[in-house]
């Protein structure tokens, strides 16, 4: 008896110890397909958003030029690239044209993007072919959407000042891409049509999620139009609204090609932005340095805005 009390546990020990090495094999066989999955999103990361990201901050502090390309050699200047771009007299320009052109353009793509949401929230005939065609500015290549809107906007031939001149809404052609006056703004108007689908989109997402009951037991009440808009959209709304006005001023900074389509940067530096500047310095004047500097500043200023929409993404999942 006490031989086969003493020889027990050492027999059902035997399993769990021959056990614990296949555990642990599965488990390093688990972490091992989950990294394999990891891998492809982790190179593309490191490849086309870390390497870049660091090659060009360092770049900022270098002489970096076509001389670089032959001689391999890129001395290291400190904060003089950083100095030669703010002390520019460029600098405060593209500053504003950023910020008017950031702001406008946030303004219209959310005040039209808000107020087609509550008009598709209504059920009627076609609805659901005219939201898809709200998305056409999204399907087009923007360089497309820039030809088509440079040939909309052309003082002579353009579509545009055509009707108004035919309406009698203005006494002659307005110069819309060649006048310092108003480029940005026509820059702001065509920007503003690009963004209005995803103001849209997110939007009227938004919408869905509120519940029916809430506008039926406020309409007992006798809050109706505006003030359901006021005291049950909204309300409800602002999370959505929070996250897309973030994402929407991200967008926006970074917009390049529309503007290059259109205008180029000009007349006059007129719509000259962060973005076409350290174009303009990269790849028309290889000052790869200067552009460099005016990229990281561009970036430093969108990474502020990253970090509101994580604060507001947060903040929303917590709610």
């Amino acid at each position: 008896m006490t031989t086969a009390q003493l020889t027990a546990p050492e027999a059902n020990a035997l399993p769990a110890d021959r056990g614990a090495p296949s555990r642990r094999h599965g488990r390093w066989r688990e972490h091992a397909v989950q990294w394999l999955f990891l891998a492809p999103a982790i190179v593309y990361v490191v490849l086309f958003f870390a390497y870049p990201v660091v090659k060009n901050v360092l770049m900022g502090f270098q002489d970096y030029s076509t001389r670089t390309f032959f001689t391999g050699e890129a001395p290291w200047v400190g904060l003089s690239n950083y100095v030669t771009v703010v002390t520019g007299s460029l600098f405060s320009t593209t500053l504003v044209n950023t910020a008017l052109f950031t702001v406008g353009s946030i303004v219209g793509q959310f005040v039209i993007g808000l107020a087609l949401a509550l008009f598709f929230r209504r059920r009627f005939p076609l609805g659901g072919v005219l939201r898809s065609l709200l998305l056409m500015p999204w399907l087009l290549p923007l360089i497309a959407s820039s030809a088509v809107w440079k040939w909309i906007l052309d003082q002579d031939s353009g579509v545009l000042n055509q009707t108004l001149l035919f309406l009698h809404v203005i006494p002659g052609p307005i110069p819309w891409l060649s006048s310092p006056d108003v480029a940005l703004v026509a820059v702001i108007i065509v920007n503003i049509w690009l963004g209005i689908p995803f103001n849209v989109t997110i939007l009227y997402s938004g919408l869905q999620d509120i519940p029916g009951e809430l506008y039926e037991a406020a309409s007992l009440d006798g809050a109706t139009g505006w003030k359901a808009f006021w005291y049950i959209t909204w309300p409800n709304l602002r999370s959505v609204v929070s996250v897309v006005l973030v994402l929407g001023v991200v967008y926006t900074l970074k917009v390049l090609d529309i503007i290059l389509g259109l205008t180029g940067g000009g007349p006059a530096n007129a719509t000259q932005t962060l973005a076409t500047d350290s174009y303009h310095r990269s790849f028309v004047d290889f000052s790869f340095g200067t552009g460099a500097a005016v990229s990281n500043i561009l970036i430093v200023i969108s990474l502020l805005f990253s970090l509101v929409y994580l604060w507001v993404s947060r903040r929303t999942v917590d709610e």
